[in-house]
């Protein structure tokens, strides 16, 4: 049985959906890469955003984490962060001229950009500490670029349909990425005591992650990152494809590495200086997330 045949049954309403985002990256594709990518954040920062409740989202965020922003300061994020999002989708769509360009550029900068190219030629595994910031692929493609071994872990959308045409567009970008799921984490484990280098997300609400700090907030954080660093002996820095005043172009920011302790005391230096990173770019970071849960 071929493996269409086996695929499961797409709602009819994830059909639609999906078609929808598919003519709207058909019409994008039409225009020059420097005219689509823009074009892209303005329909996430004037349409999608404001249909999606995002703006509410964020607006309730920055309350929390940032009490003390100016109106005019809060009303530009409500805008920015849904356009920084749009022109991510557009890149990652856009195959080769995004990944050329970014393998041009060679973007790769920062204090611990010495100890990943050591590690590269010891053969020492690597996590990479990543975040939902600027675009996270082209951190993925400066480091293919330059013949990186760079995997990832990534969570397949709800929608089958998007599925579809969302891996293969994440796989052209580089290689491996792994599922979420045991079959998924067994391929990732054996990729990383290989030596392989893993991308992992730690800036989403995690419930059975440790209640660390983000903002001066109660924060559940994943320890994972720094459990398997532990392991397996792996280098641990948080790295970031940190978006350019042009709006096109990326310095991918290597930071220091983080000295081995325990798992908490690790994420929590993670936290920090995402939240530095995230105070210099306010803009670039997924205030959309429901990072900061509370029971009751």
């Amino acid at each position: 049985m071929s493996e269409t045949e086996t695929q499961e049954p797409v709602r009819l309403r994830d059909r639609i959906a999906n078609g929808a985002f598919l003519a709207l990256m058909g019409l994008a594709r039409i225009l020059p890469y420097e005219r689509r990518v823009p074009l892209m954040g303005w329909f996430f920062a004037h349409v999608l955003g404001p249909l999606a409740g995002w703006r509410r989202r964020i607006r309730a965020n920055l309350a929390l984490a940032c009490p003390d922003l100016p109106p005019a300061e809060i009303r530009r994020l409500t805008r920015a962060v849904p356009d920084n999002a749009g022109r991510s989708l557009a890149e990652t769509y856009s195959g080769e001229q995004f990944t050329d360009r970014i393998h041009a550029a060679d973007p790769l900068a920062g204090p611990g950009l010495p100890a990943l190219e050591q590690a590269a030629a010891a053969g020492r595994p690597v996590i990479l500490a990543a975040a939902h910031f600027g675009n996270y692929d082209a951190m993925r493609a400066a480091l293919a670029g330059r013949g990186w071994p760079v995997g990832a872990l990534y969570r397949p959308m709800n929608n089958e349909a998007f599925n579809r045409h969302y891996i293969p567009a994440l796989n052209a970008i580089s290689q491996p990425i792994f599922p979420r799921g045991r079959a998924g984490l067994a391929a990732m484990l054996r990729f990383l005591k290989g030596g392989g280098w893993l991308a992992l997300g730690f800036d989403q609400f995690d419930d059975h992650g440790a209640e660390l700090r983000f903002f001066g907030q109660p924060s559940k954080t994943v320890l994972t990152p720094a459990e398997l660093a532990l392991r397996y002996d792996a280098l641990i820095l948080p790295i970031a494809g940190v978006r350019q005043p042009d709006g096109l172009s990326f310095r991918v920011e290597v930071g220091e590495p983080v000295p081995h302790s325990d798992a908490a005391t690790m994420m929590q230096a993670l936290n920090d200086d995402l939240e530095r990173l995230v105070r210099a770019h306010m803009e670039q970071w997924f205030w959309v997330h429901r990072r900061w849960k509370r029971r009751g």
